[in-house]
């Protein structure tokens, strides 16, 4: 039976750019990350992204995700050249429904391990009160970080275009789970 513990549990007080844990223990299987967030952006959604260990050099990351946003689903891969890391999906802006947050959800596996790439898999959902293409969503992602270090620090962030943060009471839980 998998056994989930709270590594760290981070609900904002005010706005931040950003959530970061450091000194991850290496004594888990797995690492699973959960947020309830939305950000100050004026628009409807607004880019998140996840770094591991301060890995800033964005030719470490690639990532391939599955959108449903209209009627039509649409995929994207690609490298991080562009200035993205891991993809961490598009979340809550100012625009959607009052008082709604995008649910962000991504699996870990083997993160302590030292022989191979370490690959995340999340899960955004964001939700507003229409019908209208593009206003809403559901992002898939599947992201690799193409390096063999154990992961010990996890920071997720709004892609910072027009410097928006995220918002009070947006909240960040990292579990280790072990026996899964």
């Amino acid at each position: 039976m998998a056994a989930f513990t709270v590594i760290d549990h981070t609900e904002l007080v005010s706005g931040a750019n950003s959530y970061t844990k450091s000194s991850i223990p290496s004594s888990y299987d797995h690492l699973y990350f959960v947020a309830s967030v939305r950000t100050d952006a004026t628009t409807w959604a607004d880019y998140a992204e996840m770094e591991f260990n301060a890995d800033t050099t964005h030719s470490n990351y690639s990532y391939t995700i599955l959108t449903a946003m209209s009627g039509t689903p649409a995929s994207s891969r690609g490298t991080t050249a562009q200035g993205i890391s891991l993809f961490g999906g598009e979340v809550c802006g100012a625009s959607t429904t009052a008082g709604t947050f995008s649910t962000v959800k991504m699996w870990i596996p083997n993160y302590a391990n030292t022989t191979g790439f370490k690959s995340a898999t999340i899960s955004v959902t964001t939700e507003n009160a229409t019908t209208t293409n593009y206003r809403w969503g559901l992002w898939q992602g599947a992201n690799l970080w193409h390096s063999t270090a154990a992961i010990n620090e996890l920071k997720y962030y709004v892609y910072d275009i027009g410097g928006d943060d995220f918002v009070q009471y947006s909240t960040f839980t990292l579990y280790g789970v072990t026996g899964a």
